[in-house]
């Protein structure tokens, strides 16, 4: 009921005189409350149906904790909404360094263009891609060598009964290998000499020695899995060469065998040909005129997705997925809201120009505007706060009285620059002062260090004061956030050709703060 939150604020001076309220009225209004996203959970479940989920790995051996959340939770809803739609080629608006786009060709196979308007990130991205293969082709030739000399000397030191020359292997003891079976074939050419096969004289023989070499087996492959596992967790389940462990007791493949182990190898060539190239990385900025097919020369049916996509990027995917028919799905979390550009905020720039905010037809006909003040508010991580995670109060003073400076001594209200991460990078107030000035390019000789403290002294018996106004925006923070996911989600309502729109909550808000996912499924063609 909007009547509770009434007494917020006073009638006349509108100035803020219940803060509990306040507060309370800014819960009611987030994203959590108001009961308009759609649960992970389902949207997998329906994806999925009953089909088998993939084997989950983990990716936090060549990401931060942050990102490792970020791809593994976000990668394997992309692949649901793929294999739902049918597609197998995917979309990465502002791939930045290509995490995502990396993880979902290496452990889903899907053909990944990852785009971003960045040189550097690009190639960064190409060469992070290189340095995953050339660990994991590292990672392989050494655990190979390990387990070839580790068997070679176990294999000496075993007792060999007189009447055996060589051991049958049954491939039945190597099912459960999977993608360890060419390791399991390097222990099989140390154990078999190069002779001809015999039978074993009892079959009580056969099973015990059979016994000792699947406990063998097992424990190379735990030895294995120890030394490779950092790069087995980033790979695709058969990554590892697959090769057939079982022998005819004469020493010749059967003709099933040989059938089987050349379609193995057609296959392998096949895949590994198709591999090669399954993540692209590209350097093109992306508005929401941009066609794709001049990008993209091979574009099929796809799907689009965007990890903390930045300001206008995430308005400009969602337009380009509506007007595309190649793209049926879309998955986007936008990031950066200082940097949209809304159409109803210098009205002296209003133009055919096209707008990061209001994207909805009915927050266009209202005109309605937010501010950067209101967006920089909405970039903040109340969850992470709750947590004891606070403000950097000490450097939003800093800017604060900086600002003041910058005003009363250049006359300057309004700068194109920025002052960035000064505030690291300095030793003192004063130090900070020069630093920025001279990121602003403004004249510092005219400013003494006296009177750089004299601000200082100023204003240093407010700093708690700026700490509660902070705080009362952090607070504010998730109801700003609501109005721009939701007037992106009330864009694709508007859309004929969207099947089903929905907001999710992909990621722990702690980890990573703007972990709301705008999800899209184009309708069918009859």
């Amino acid at each position: 009921d909007d009547d509770m939150f009434s007494g917020v604020f006073c009638e006349n001076s509108e100035k803020l005189i219940n803060v509990h309220l306040f507060a309370l009225a800014a819960k009611c209004y987030s994203l959590s409350n108001l009961g308009v996203c759609t649960p992970l959970e389902d949207v997998l479940e329906a994806l999925k149906g009953n089909s088998q989920e993939a084997t989950g790995i983990k990716p936090d051996e060549f990401m931060n904790n942050k990102k490792s959340h970020e791809v593994q939770v976000m990668s394997e809803l992309v692949d649901s909404i793929a294999n739902y739609c049918g597609v197998k080629q995917v979309i990465d608006i502002g791939s930045g360094k290509g995490y995502l786009s990396s993880f979902l060709s290496m452990q889903y196979n899907l053909k990944v263009y990852g785009i971003d308007s960045s040189n550097s990130n690009t190639s960064g991205a190409h060469e992070r891609n290189r340095k995953l293969k050339k660990h994991w082709r590292a990672y392989q030739s050494r655990g190979r060598a390990n387990l070839k000399s580790q068997s070679s000397e176990k294999a000496n030191d075993r007792p060999v009964e007189s009447e055996i020359k060589c051991k049958t292997i049954s491939e039945e003891l190597f099912n459960n290998t999977n993608s360890l079976q060419i390791q399991d074939q390097v222990i099989m050419q140390d154990l078999v000499p190069s002779c001809e096969f015999t039978e074993m004289t009892t079959s009580e023989n056969r099973t015990e020695t059979e016994a000792d070499l699947v406990a063998q087996t097992q424990s190379h492959e735990s030895k294995l899995s120890e030394e490779v596992l950092a790069v087995l967790n980033v790979l695709p389940a058969d990554a590892v060469e697959v090769f057939s462990s079982s022998y005819c007791n004469t020493g010749e493949l059967c003709e099933e065998e040989k059938v089987q182990r050349k379609m193995t190898s057609l296959k392998t060539k096949a895949r590994k040909s198709s591999e090669l190239n399954l993540y692209f990385p590209l350097t093109s900025c992306i508005t929401a005129e941009t066609e794709l097919s001049d990008i993209i020369t091979d574009l099929e049916d796809c799907m689009m997705v965007g990890l903390h996509t930045c300001g206008d990027l995430a308005a400009n995917t969602l337009r380009i997925f509506t007007v595309k028919p190649e793209i049926k799905a879309v998955c986007s979390v936008g990031c950066c809201y200082h940097l949209l550009s809304e159409q109803f905020e210098n009205q002296e720039e209003r133009c055919d120009k096209v707008w990061g905010f209001p994207m909805c037809q009915y927050l266009k006909d209202k005109g309605w505007c937010c501010g950067r003040n209101a967006r920089m508010s909405a970039c903040l991580a109340l969850e992470r706060v709750a947590v004891g995670q606070m403000l950097p109060t000490e450097s939003l003073f800093y800017r604060a009285v900086l600002q003041v400076i910058i005003e009363e001594i250049y006359g300057v209200t309004k700068s194109d620059r920025h002052v960035g991460k000064t505030f690291s990078k300095s030793s003192s107030f004063i130090d900070y002062v020069r630093r920025s000035l001279k990121k602003l390019e403004l004249d510092d000789s005219k400013l003494p260090d006296s009177c750089i403290m004299d601000y200082y002294e100023k204003y240093k018996h407010r700093m708690n004061e700026l700490e509660a106004f902070n705080m009362l925006k952090v607070v504010l923070a998730p109801c700003i956030e609501v109005l721009i996911l939701l007037d992106r989600l009330c864009y694709l309502k508007e859309q004929e050709n969207i099947a089903w729109s929905g907001l999710v909550k992909l990621f722990d808000p702690v980890k990573s703060p703007r972990c709301y996912a705008v999800l899209a499924l184009k309708k069918q063609a009859c």
